[in-house]
């Protein structure tokens, strides 16, 4: 089933990888910047960049994805941000390379 529901990563300050769902990610990710919502960005750790988005969920499915990407290797995780085309490739020098 094809919903509004979108899974999504975004770049942060200290160069981590956040997952998570929502239904309108621009207003997610600006909601992120301002300090609402995850405790994930309630420290000193910002938000910088969304690096990949995948629409067309059911709130379901989209809990799923997002639940596999968090499993992923970091490896893994910078090879979807690669394939998102819609905004410019991630700067792979500001995240971590625990992984590589």
């Amino acid at each position: 089933m094809v919903g509004g529901w979108s899974v999504y990563m975004i770049l942060t300050s200290d160069g981590s990888l956040y997952t998570g769902i929502s239904t309108d990610v621009p207003r997610r990710f600006l909601q992120h910047q301002n300090g609402r919502g995850a405790k994930y960005f309630h420290s000193k750790r910002r938000p910088e960049q969304i690096v990949y988005c995948e629409p067309n969920h059911d709130r379901s499915s989209a809990s799923r994805r997002e639940a596999a990407i968090k499993k992923l290797p970091r490896r893994e995780k910078l090879r979807l941000a690669d394939t998102f085309s819609d905004s410019p490739p991630p700067d792979h020098s500001r995240i971590k390379n625990d992984d590589y």
